[in-house]
């Protein structure tokens, strides 16, 4: 990979940051020969700062940093795209991104998982992903395997809608065995993404 930074005059480089997991364009900035190389040998994405006139590592103070995943280099070789896990809102308003978008994915599964999310950290107890939480992993692990069983019994017979019905209850539960885990869907997928690469 060879930036070619000469292309500008000042030798500053636009280097779009995106989420890993969900894709969403979190913020653009410039990098210099220096901060491109410090962002290769550190991780952490780290820009040229106009403002400050020196090397800038993105969440040196707000401890929000972006840690490098992938880095692209568009068609002209004047362009980075940088695929980072960011520890934190990345914007220096408290945004998740410079646009003020939320960082999730626009799929329907991601939001469900922020809901579960949401309810694990509720108080309210009438809540049953709260409930689930509170039995603890065994017993949100055992829900699963229930559900897996029904899956499999529905699939047999020719009723569409309690096939689908079941499936939905899996797929349901095993999103709040991920979360149980500490884990998550974007990890899952990444997984998947990494193996059909190969």
């Amino acid at each position: 990979m060879k930036p070619e930074f000469l292309k500008y005059k000042d030798g500053l480089m636009p280097a779009i940051i995106q989420d890993y997991k969900t894709s969403k364009v979190l913020m653009l900035g410039f990098m210099n020969e220096a901060a491109f190389a410090k962002t290769e040998s550190s991780g952490q994405v780290t820009f040229y700062s106009r403002s400050k006139q020196r090397l800038w590592t993105k969440g040196e103070e707000s401890g929000n940093f972006l840690n490098v995943k992938q880095v692209l280099l568009d068609c002209d070789n004047d362009t980075l795209l940088i695929k980072a896990e960011p520890l934190g809102p990345t914007c220096h308003t408290g945004a998740d991104t410079c646009w003020s978008e939320k960082n999730h994915s626009d799929d329907f599964l991601y939001y469900l998982q922020d809901i579960i999310d949401l309810r694990r950290k509720s108080s309210d107890e009438s809540s049953y992903v709260r409930q689930l939480f509170n039995k603890g992993i065994n017993k949100i692990a055992q829900k699963v395997g229930e559900e897996a069983t029904e899956v499999i019994i529905e699939a047999k017979d020719n009723n569409e809608e309690l096939f689908l019905n079941e499936a939905a209850d899996l797929l349901f539960h095993f999103m709040v065995l991920l979360r149980a885990k500490d884990v998550s869907l974007q990890d899952v997928t990444y997984v998947l993404k990494q193996r059909h690469s190969k």
